[in-house]
């Protein structure tokens, strides 16, 4: 299983072990299951960046079930909601060609990006998880998101503690491609 994306499922500020993907890590091999988890996870990483890198992590690794979290970089630095579409539709389809499961982890802005382009990059997630017939995750940080005590200072990355709120609610959207 490759878990594919920023800051936010590469633990930022905290220690590997307590981020939400080592957790996963955790409880497959709790639960029996060896399939593996990798982390490639980049702080800081685009749709743009994460595309770049990812048909040589399709083929070292040959993931059966990709978690792909990106499009949060793009969203706060203004990026084209277009081009994030069209660069995550190229992992979603070499991940397929690979007969590899797709979960997407979407993502929201806060409303100070304006309307017309928030409604473009939120409407990303659902349309590219319609068109390809992959599971989504509307909002990852859903569960966290009226609990400030659950984010760093900044506000943006989640807190030790809200690591596992993050896996509970991403786990019902997984476990069906397991």
């Amino acid at each position: 299983m490759l878990v594919y994306g920023d800051s936010l499922s590469a633990a930022y500020g905290l220690e590997e072990e307590q981020g939400w993907a080592w957790l996963l890590k955790s409880r497959l091999e709790s639960n029996g299951d060896e399939r593996g988890v990798i982390n490639l996870s980049v702080s800081g990483e685009t749709s743009g960046g994460g595309l770049a890198r990812f048909p040589a992590a399709l083929e070292r690794y040959e993931p059966s079930v990709v978690i792909l979290e990106l499009g949060a970089n793009d969203g706060l630095r203004g990026l084209s909601p277009q081009r994030m579409q069209s660069n995550l539709a190229r992992m979603i389809e070499a991940a397929q060609a690979i007969d590899a499961e797709v979960l997407l982890l979407g993502m929201r802005l806060p409303p100070s990006y304006g309307r017309r382009y928030v409604e473009r990059f939120e409407a990303t997630y659902p349309a590219l998880a319609q068109q390809y017939g992959v599971a989504l995750m509307p909002f990852m940080l859903e569960p966290l998101a009226l609990d400030e005590s659950l984010f760093q200072e900044d506000r943006l990355h989640p807190t030790a503690e809200g690591q596992p709120l993050l896996l509970e609610a991403i786990w019902p959207y997984l476990a069906p491609l397991l």
